[in-house]
C-alpha cells in the first residue's frame, strides 16, 4: 500500500446535467462516503429481475470510441486524441499542472486510443484534480468511461460523479456541490457517482465498486449524518489494478412527485 495514488483515464461518454469527473486522494482512514444506508445484502439491488440491456451496447461499434461523439444520441464524448481536453471541459482542476496529463497506453489495449488522460494524485503534495462539463438533462442519459487504475493505486475517496443543480447559470450551476453529510431538499440538489470503495481497509486498494446517491429521501448514517447511500451487489470482486475497465451508470428521471425514477451500472457489460 504506497502513497501514491495514480491512474490512466480515457472517456468516451455520453454524460448528462452536471458531471464532475473528479480523482481525490484519500487515505484508509478516511471517511466513507456512499456507506451511509449501505446494502450489504444486496436488498435494494434488483439488477437480477432487470430488462436492462447488458453488454457493449452503443460503443460495440466504436473501437476506441473512434468516432463515437458522431452517433445522433450522443451528448458530449472526448477521447483526448486530439489533445484539446482543456477546451472542450468547461472547467478543470490541475494543481501545477502536476495532476492531468495525456499518455500514450495504446499498447495496453484495443480498447484506448494514442492518447489517454493520466490522473496522478500524491499524497501530501495535492488532492487530485479532474474536470467539469454543463449540459441540459434529458430524461434518460448513460456515462461511459474506460478506467485503469496503476498497479501502486492506492484508496480513491471520490472518482466519477453526477450532479443534478438548481440552474446552469451562475450560482445556480454549482449548487449541487458541497453538502457532504448533509440530506438535501428535493429541489436542491441531487448526486449520484461511481468510485471504487475501500470499506475503512478492509479491501486491497483501490477497493470494490460503489454506487452511491445523496437525494431528498436518502437514509441517515449511524453517525446521525447523511454520507450518501450505496447500492452494490451482495458480492463483489476487489476492482483490479493494471487493467482497462468499461465503467457505466444510467440515470432517469423520475415524474415530479413519484417514485418512477430509476438507476443502474455496469461493469465492462455486466449489469450490477
Amino acid at each position: 500500500m504506497g502513497t501514491m495514488q495514480q491512474m490512466e483515464v480515457v472517456m468516451g461518454v455520453v454524460i448528462w446535467t452536471s458531471v464532475t469527473l473528479a480523482f481525490l486522494n484519500s487515505g484508509a482512514g478516511a471517511a466513507k462516503p456512499g456507506d451511509g444506508g449501505g446494502d450489504a445484502k444486496g436488498q435494494r439491488n434488483i439488477a437480477d429481475k432487470s430488462k436492462l440491456p447488458r453488454g457493449d451496447g452503443l460503443a460495440a461499434a466504436y473501437v476506441a470510441d473512434r468516432g463515437v461523439g458522431g452517433h445522433a444520441a450522443v451528448i458530449f464524448a472526448d477521447d483526448f486524441e486530439r489533445g484539446d481536453w482543456k477546451d472542450k471541459w468547461d472547467s478543470n482542476r490541475n494543481k501545477n499542472d502536476a495532476v492531468l496529463s495525456l499518455v500514450d497506453e495504446s499498447k495496453s489495449s484495443r480498447v484506448v486510443g494514442r492518447k489517454s488522460l493520466r490522473v496522478k494524485a500524491v499524497l501530501g503534495e495535492n488532492t487530485g484534480g479532474g474536470m467539469t462539463k454543463w449540459f441540459d438533462p434529458p430524461d434518460t442519459v448513460f456515462i461511459r468511461f474506460y478506467v485503469k487504475f496503476d498497479r501502486d493505486c492506492d484508496y480513491v475517496h471520490h472518482m466519477c460523479q453526477l450532479r443534478g443543480n438548481k440552474g446552469l447559470r451562475g450560482g445556480d450551476r454549482w449548487s449541487g456541490f458541497g453538502g457532504a453529510g448533509n440530506k438535501p431538499r428535493g429541489d436542491e440538489r441531487f448526486s449520484t457517482g461511481m468510485e471504487p470503495w475501500g470499506a475503512s481497509g478492509r479491501r486491497s486498494p483501490p477497493g470494490a465498486w460503489n454506487f452511491y446517491s445523496y437525494w431528498h429521501t436518502m437514509k441517515k448514517s449511524g453517525d446521525g449524518k447523511y454520507w450518501g447511500n450505496a447500492f452494490r451487489p451482495a458480492r463483489q470482486t476487489d476492482v483490479p489494478r493494471d487493467k482497462w475497465i468499461s465503467v457505466e451508470f444510467m440515470l432517469k428521471h423520475n415524474t415530479p412527485g413519484k417514485d418512477d425514477g430509476e438507476q443502474a451500472y455496469w461493469i465492462d457489460g455486466e449489469l450490477r
